[in-house]
């Protein structure tokens, strides 16, 4: 368990409504209220750097088991408390999925730098015919029920799995995109999709299927989350939804927030997601519906894929991007610089918001708990490079970006799990 005194740091605590400058004090792990420390503890000057609790993302894969080449469960963490997390939701749509309790504790077990709360399957297998054994995956310790990567697009199974879900207190997750919609399809309307001949995804794929979750949470009451939001109307169907009193949520990605499917440079597969990036309206409701609390949550879909599947050109790319090491870089300076949202406001979209999600308290930095933290760097430009990354994947659109935050000390339940020496020393007193 580690010791450290930070010093003038700007304290984001959303779970406390706190924003100030002062100290913070972790002894043997513990936050523990400010007061003179030994002389032996390590002193680190924060001035103009932030502290916040540890970052959640509800939305990642980890490729394990399964696809070892991209990433494994090891690897994942590694990138994740490397981005300033320590909590992450893998996604169940490994070889095999994860739909068996054994699945689930396999998960959990490891011995990682981030704390894993897996999801399960919704159905056997992913296949959206039976449901799982939900009772069970949930006294194995899955936190939410998912079929990711897949749509359950028949009704009735996804209402039943609604009614289970809502008796057992989890959430529903759902890959929003009618198959029968989207058909071939791997980009929205725009001028690369012209120039390379590419068969479009239309929007209606994914706003059917948020109206139709909508409908079925309506009649359950269960607790209805929409991931990797990218569609104007999307966002419109969740405000109404939200403001009925539902208990619907939405996540925005960092890249459905940052990049619009015109601004694609050329035939790169790294600009290739399910669901693919939508135009400038799209962006722009997606940022608004960050500042108005209508996506109450930001996720990266992290999901790694070798080189050899992510270089073959547009059209035959494997869906998907890495997000992990770049997600606070990217959020803030969408977000906060650009969009003004406050800085609370983004702590909350990383922490609060997905803890009400999962039904998990509130992570805080109160005195007396488990000290799980993030210290960022918001004043020092750094350049994304991605043969940097923790990750075994380097799929992403953001190579080469230039963004003004990023975590210099992690610590999950007590322990340091990731530092940037040149911001960070806990050698010795400064």
């Amino acid at each position: 368990m580690t010791t450290f005194y930070l010093q003038n740091v700007r304290i984001l605590d959303h779970a406390r409504n706190r924003d100030e400058i002062a100290d913070l004090y972790v002894r043997d792990g513990m936050i523990v209220a400010c007061s003179a420390p030994p002389a032996d503890v390590p002193r680190i000057n924060a001035d103009g750097l932030l502290v916040a609790p540890g970052f959640w993302d509800v939305h990642v894969h980890f490729r394990d088991p399964g696809a070892p080449a991209a990433e494994t469960r090891r690897t994942g963490a590694a990138a994740a408390a490397a981005g300033g997390f320590t909590r992450v939701v893998t996604m169940p749509n490994t070889m095999p999925a994860g739909d068996t309790p054994a699945w689930v504790r396999e998960q959990v077990e490891d011995d990682l730098p981030v704390r894993i709360l897996p999801s399960a399957c919704i159905t056997q297998g992913r296949q959206g015919r039976e449901i799982a054994d939900l009772d069970a995956l949930a006294a194995a310790g899955a936190a939410a029920f998912t079929d990711d990567g897949a749509m359950v697009a028949d009704d009735a199974v996804m209402r039943e799995a609604m009614t289970r879900a809502k008796r057992l207190g989890k959430p529903i997750m759902d890959h929003a995109v009618v198959p029968a919609i989207a058909k071939n399809g791997v980009i929205r309307d725009s001028t690369i999709a012209r120039q390379l001949g590419l068969p479009l995804f239309p929007p209606e794929a994914e706003v059917e299927a948020v109206l139709r979750d909508i409908r079925l949470c309506r009649e359950t009451r269960c607790a209805t989350h929409i991931q990797h939001v990218s569609c104007a109307d999307s966002v419109a169907a969740i405000r109404a939804a939200r403001a009925e009193g539902l208990p619907v949520t939405g996540e925005a990605s960092p890249h459905h927030l940052a990049i619009a499917a015109d601004d694609i440079p050329g035939d790169d597969g790294n600009y290739r997601m399910n669901p693919p990036l939508g135009n400038h309206e799209d962006v722009r409701a997606l940022r608004d519906g960050v500042l108005d609390g209508t996506l109450s949550l930001f996720a990266t879909d992290h999901a790694p894929h070798t080189a050899a599947t992510k270089t073959r050109g547009f059209l035959k790319a494997a869906f998907g991007v890495i997000g992990l090491e770049t997600a606070i870089g990217v959020t803030w300076e969408i977000m906060v610089l650009q969009e003004s949202l406050s800085p609370l406001t983004w702590v909350a979209r990383w922490t609060t918001g997905p803890a009400a999600l999962l039904g998990c308290p509130a992570p805080s930095l109160a005195p007396g708990v488990l000290a799980d933290l993030v210290v960022i760097d918001p004043r020092t430009p750094w350049r994304v490079t991605p043969d940097t990354f923790r990750s075994l994947s380097r799929n992403t659109p953001f190579g080469g970006w230039t963004l003004h935050a990023r975590p210099v000390l992690t610590v999950c339940e007590g322990r340091v799990t990731f530092t940037n020496p040149e911001t960070i020393n806990l050698e010795e007193p400064a």
